[in-house]
């Protein structure tokens, strides 16, 4: 494989067609790189582009594709549940470059699906990123996001002079108030938990504790049966897609970290929190 090398592939996909861009690098080890939401592939601030220029940079081939109906790919959308058939073809277009192994990486509900489907689609690691877990129709934040912004205004004085002032929408508090101490539902959450556990892959998970996403997960993540081999990191953020001052070199430190593991080690469970 030529190193440092940029180029558009055409997957095909259950009679439909995936484009995606392969950054070509000498390594064996590939990250296979999943779009979340409806992004296309280059991902939000062109952040995914950046990641797999630098990454092939340092020897790792990098594949980002646009799901079916979304972007250049065709097809109709199916969302992150309806996304197997899309991974695994991405999976097999990233091995037939001389990929040995996959390690898969996705932001949001792309991190959902890997942790769901990776089984079934010949993944061999995981870095799952700010996992979403589902939540309410509303506008609001999820139950434990709220929770914790609630939490750190009570240690504020200026939050409760603001109070006292008439400077907080009485409404929206009460409306706050009322999501905050309800049960989530964490049905999503507990698929992928069985998943992880049924089939044993090194998985890390990221997490911008500032970032709602990432604190309902947190939240709900510490209440279920985990792995204890699952390695955990987090970056003092509260950007969703790493784009605040520093979080891209950490987000590349990390996934550089996951890449470069032997294949079959199993990492010690801790949590630290890098400012």
């Amino acid at each position: 494989m030529a190193a440092n090398v940029r180029r558009l592939i055409a997957i095909p996909c259950a009679s439909e067609t995936l484009v995606a861009t392969l950054d070509d690098a000498a390594g064996r080890t590939g990250l296979l790189i999943v779009s979340g939401g409806n992004e296309i592939r280059c991902g939000a601030h062109r952040g995914m582009a950046m990641l797999a220029q630098a990454l092939a940079g340092r020897g790792v081939p990098v594949l980002r594709y646009d799901r079916r109906g979304i972007g250049d790919s065709t097809g109709l959308n199916a969302g992150f549940e309806g996304s197997t058939d899309d991974m695994a073809a991405a999976v097999a277009a990233l091995r037939a470059n001389g990929v040995t192994r996959v390690v898969g990486f996705g932001n949001c509900d792309a991190a959902s699906a890997l942790a769901l489907f990776h089984a079934d689609t010949g993944i061999d690691a995981l870095v799952l990123s700010n996992p979403w877990i589902g939540g309410s129709d509303d506008a609001l934040p999820q139950a434990a996001a709220i929770r914790a912004r609630y939490a750190e205004r009570l240690r504020s004085p200026r939050e409760w002079l603001r109070l006292l002032r008439g400077g907080v929408n009485l409404r929206k508090l009460a409306g706050g108030l009322a999501k905050a101490v309800r049960s989530e539902d964490t049905g999503l959450l507990s698929r992928m938990a069985a998943s992880l556990r049924a089939s044993g892959v090194p998985v890390t998970i990221l997490l911008a504790v500032r970032d709602n996403t990432a604190v309902a997960f947190a939240d709900a993540w510490a209440t279920l049966p985990g792995r204890p081999d699952v390695r955990q990191e987090a970056r003092d953020s509260a950007s969703h897609s790493y784009a605040g001052e520093g979080d891209f070199t950490w987000l590349l430190e990390q996934v550089l970290r996951a890449t470069h593991a032997p294949a079959q080690a199993v990492a010690q469970s801790r949590s630290r929190t890098t400012p």
